[in-house]
């Protein structure tokens, strides 16, 4: 049997890392190894690129849609079958209830995938519902925020520059085990490693001594949900010892900078150190290492943002990047310039709060509600009430706090259609599962994530194995969606040349656009003429062609094109190192960087106030999560490979508490928090502080219906069982899943 060699890049996690395959005959991919032509990558592979080929070849995995009948699922007759069970169901709903009785959940898989960015949107404007949930308020969505009130564009988010900073300051990211995460960057170990080479030094806030704590030159305990306190002593720090201004590159750019430093007087390190557990000595060093540095960047994550204050946590972080002069230089924290990405588009400064959710009232944040509410809506009755509801990748019943709420609450919808290739704990409850090809059968570009790179880079990934006859590809799944939400019969393919018409209608109006004052028929003949198979294809080289790097459609007969990418380019282009762009980016309604504005000021006041507060009794332990290297979320636990070695659900803590409290290792604990109870193995370790304990995110396959038989066999235990629902970070919705508060006692039975 022969065998033949193919490139794409990685669709398993964020660090964009290109993959040499090796594919039978068959199409079954025998062998995956890094891409060493690849310019951003370089050959870097971790273990969750290394299974790619069983992930796609899991037998576990669907390959025909699904329709519910009775109590169990059934492969429909076909694809057409499928649909009109769809069709019927959804219009019903719509019929008798209005749109907004309709809501779409999209889950991190789908930012992950080059259909969800392109068509996710269009499904929620053609059902016209206010009732759109996404895993972003159960992780990033603080940043948005942030960003969106501080520069205007909730997309701009600034990236540390690794590979040329001298210091690395890094709060609630473990990007040795998570492979970063808002910052694209293949061979992250290799990079902060780099740093210290050089002669630069990386420090690392955490309450888990972490693998990357490891690696850096230090490490900083912190107490769980403290981070915006440590934050605003670091402000005050470089107030008070006059280290803090408006940089010169950014002279007349900043706005609010002496409302910041009023903000900051009352949270001398002295008055933060009881609360974080760090030393106010430490925190006054760390700000003056900080601002001394040739070249510094602070960079948050996960940890920062999903907490009571993970929208100042997230403003902190730049307000810190500007007063040390690092935001938008190099070495600093950065704006990436995307391919694909139209540097004239108009933008609108950005707003939160359009509308708010029926039941509690809370805001609209970028467009979405948050999804810790998403169970008040299916639940409550009344006007208004979530009837029917579409999920795009993503596991929520694992996902959002108090998952096991949620999942009691899906039974009560009368129709969910879910586009997944597994039956799992939440598409168990739908109705109809339309499952996307494999991954070989998929074409692949991170619109999502190409944003965030670390170093401007481009690549493009076609199918490697054509999907079978008849079978939809995953645009076409997510396009006919689209078009049955609309309520009108037609082609898929008719909504992408309506989407591409529109934005050449634009570009060619648009001054500054490569194409101003063109004729709109002229460029669309060229995307057809372009080589590109499908109207997804062409969607993708528009952008190309009216990107920064594109060709104009001619104008720039060296630009890029789908097509020269594809050719030309099979492994990636490197499009050089980050440039500072301020001006591109900033789009606020004063036109200036927004360093206070007035909600973050106003929700600093309860951080004040909460500072005050009495601390936990000796009994309250404090929940965080946990990564893993062979893990993203719930979607990588039925490769054998994933589940083996150190990728186990265990409750470590500290072994002072365990002595106090009676437990060893390996016994079973019970956890216990407003929302739930749950029970998991004890794991006694020094990596944690005392008065912490960690479970990793993801766990708990152990519900009935569903088809992952190894992840059954690894089931573990969900730590959203025990996070609370009612707890929300208020300027972004995003739910609090660290710093929980929880109890735990030695489970006798």
């Amino acid at each position: 049997m022969g065998s033949r060699t193919a490139y794409r890049t990685c669709p398993l996690c964020e660090a964009l890392c290109g993959l040499e395959l090796t594919l039978d005959d068959s199409g079954t991919i025998t062998g995956v190894r890094g891409d060493r032509d690849d310019p951003l990558s370089r050959g870097f592979i971790c273990p969750k690129g290394a299974t790619l080929g069983r992930l796609d070849a899991d037998p576990d995995r669907l390959g025909e849609p699904l329709v519910r009948d009775g109590g169990t699922h059934v492969p429909a007759a076909n694809w057409d079958d499928a649909f009109a069970v769809v069709r019927e169901r959804l219009h019903d709903v719509i019929e008798r209830h209005g749109r907004d009785a309709v809501a779409v959940y999209l889950g991190n898989p789908a930012a992950h995938s080059m259909a969800g960015p392109l068509y996710g949107a269009a499904i929620i404007k053609a059902l016209g519902t206010r009732n759109v949930y996404t895993a972003s308020t159960a992780d990033q969505m603080p940043k948005h925020v942030s960003s969106g009130y501080m520069f205007g564009d909730p997309l701009a988010i600034p990236v540390p520059d690794l590979d040329r900073t001298a210091h690395l300051l890094m709060l609630g990211a473990n990007p040795l085990e998570s492979n970063g995460s808002l910052c694209s960057a293949p061979d992250f170990p290799g990079r902060l490693k780099a740093i210290r080479e050089r002669g630069g030094k990386v420090v690392v806030v955490d309450p888990r001594r972490t693998r990357t704590a490891d690696l850096a030159d230090e490490h900083v305990f912190i107490r769980p949900g403290t981070d915006a306190y440590l934050l605003m002593a670091l402000v005050r720090t470089l107030f008070d010892e006059d280290i803090a201004d408006e940089p010169d590159h950014l002279a007349g750019r900043v706005l609010g900078l002496d409302d910041l430093r009023a903000l900051a007087v009352g949270f001398t390190p002295e008055r933060v150190a009881p609360v974080t557990g760090i030393p106010a000595p430490v925190i006054r060093r760390m700000a003056r290492e900080l601002a001394a540095a040739p070249s510094a960047a602070v960079y948050g994550r996960i940890g920062t943002c999903t907490q009571a204050y993970g929208t100042l946590n997230s403003w902190l972080i730049d307000v810190l990047n500007v007063l040390t002069g690092n935001l938008d230089r190099p070495g600093g924290a950065m704006f990436p310039r995307a391919a694909h990405t139209a540097t004239y588009r108009r933008r609108r400064p950005f707003t939160t709060g359009r509308w708010r959710s029926r039941v509690r009232g809370l805001p609209e944040v970028n467009g979405e509600l948050p999804v810790a509410t998403l169970a008040d809506e299916i639940d409550t009755p009344g006007e208004g009430r979530i009837r029917a509801l579409i999920t795009i990748g993503g596991n929520p019943v694992l996902s959002v706090p108090n998952g096991t709420r949620l999942d009691a609450a899906l039974d009560g919808l009368e129709f969910m259609v879910s586009v997944d290739p597994y039956l799992n704990e939440t598409t168990r409850h739908a109705d109809v599962v339309l499952p996307p090809p494999r991954p070989a059968e998929t074409p692949h570009y991170d619109l999502a994530l190409l944003p965030l790179a670390v170093r401007n880079y481009v690549r493009y990934s076609p199918p490697v194995v054509p999907p079978p006859e008849g079978r939809p590809t995953e645009a076409e799944i997510l396009a006919r969606l689209a078009v049955i939400a609309s309520g009108v019969d037609g082609d898929p393919a008719a909504l992408d040349e309506m989407i591409i018409r529109s934005t050449l209608g634009k570009a060619v109006a648009a001054p500054g656009s490569p194409v101003h004052g063109r004729e709109p028929d002229e460029l669309r003949k060229m995307l057809l003429n372009g080589g590109n198979t499908s109207t997804t294809e062409q969607r993708l080289d528009m952008m190309l062609r009216l990107g920064p790097y594109g060709d104009g459609f001619g104008a720039d007969p060296s630009g890029l094109t789908l097509a020269r990418l594809r050719t030309e380019h099979p492994h990636g282009l490197d499009l050089g190192p980050l440039k500072p762009r301020l001006d591109e980016v900033l789009c606020t309604a004063s036109g200036r960087i927004e360093l206070c504005p007035p909600s973050f000021a106003a929700d600093a006041d309860r951080l004040l106030a909460a500072l005050d507060s009495p601390p936990d009794g000796p009994d309250r332990m404090l929940l965080i999560g946990r990564r893993h290297l062979r893990s993203n979320n719930s979607w990588m636990h039925n490769v054998p490979e994933l589940v083996r070695g150190s990728n186990t659900c265990t409750l470590q803590l500290n072994p002072s508490d365990a002595t106090r409290l009676g437990i060893a290792e390996g016994d079973a604990v019970r956890v216990q928090s407003r929302s739930g109870t749950l029970e998991a193995v004890a794991e006694p370790t020094d990596r944690v502080m005392p008065g912490v304990v960690s479970l990793p995110h993801g766990w708990g396959h152990d519900r009935p219906g569903t088809r992952t038989e190894v992840a059954n066999r690894h089931a573990g235990v969900s730590a959203n069982a025990v996070t609370d629902e009612r707890e929300i970070d208020p300027l972004s919705g995003t739910a609090v899943l660290n710093g929980v508060p929880v109890t735990l006692e030695r489970a006798t039975s």
